[in-house]
């Protein structure tokens, strides 16, 4: 990271960025181009849980196996000034990382994956019929690095 002071060292500050996050990003390789999509998610400290459709782009990127970059962020501002363009900037927290995904295709894993995405948005457990299984695909992100930053307002 080229600016260390805006560097987050603490893992329990990166992991509370994550729990606020909404959106998981995700950058894969498809077709030798790369490919980024945005996606609800759970979390476990460790790992990242998406679930897809049986089918579609993603699956075929996902299926190619190799490392996967991520991205998550938030409390995102735009800091205006009234009279210089130059003086405009962003406040945030993020976390990038890298890892490698692998697809849940056991029942019990898929349930886990998808409560752990429920939990993420709503903190309960969820029930989900066969039929909703069916058609549904589970993969988990082992996060092999990550780093955290915030860009904040300077105190006067």
């Amino acid at each position: 990271m080229r600016r260390n002071d805006k560097a987050i060292t603490d893992r329990q500050q990166v992991d509370a960025i994550i729990r606020g996050s909404l959106v998981c990003r995700l950058a894969v390789v498809e077709a030798g181009q790369p490919y980024l999509v945005p996606l609800s998610f759970g979390y476990d400290g460790a790992a990242f849980y998406f679930h897809t459709a049986l089918e579609g782009r993603k699956i075929a990127a996902f299926l190619a196996g190799g490392e996967v970059c991520f991205e998550c962020e938030r409390n995102v501002e735009v800091r205006r000034h009234p009279h210089l363009a130059c003086k405009w900037s962003m406040d945030y927290e993020s976390v990038i990382g890298y890892g490698t995904l692998s697809e849940l295709t056991a029942d019990t894993d898929k349930r886990h994956a998808l409560n752990l995405i429920m939990r993420q948005y709503s903190e309960a457990d969820w029930d989900f019929d066969t039929a909703a299984m069916s058609k549904t695909r589970a993969w988990k992100l082992t996060i092999t690095s990550l780093t955290g930053k915030v860009s904040k307002p300077k105190l006067p």
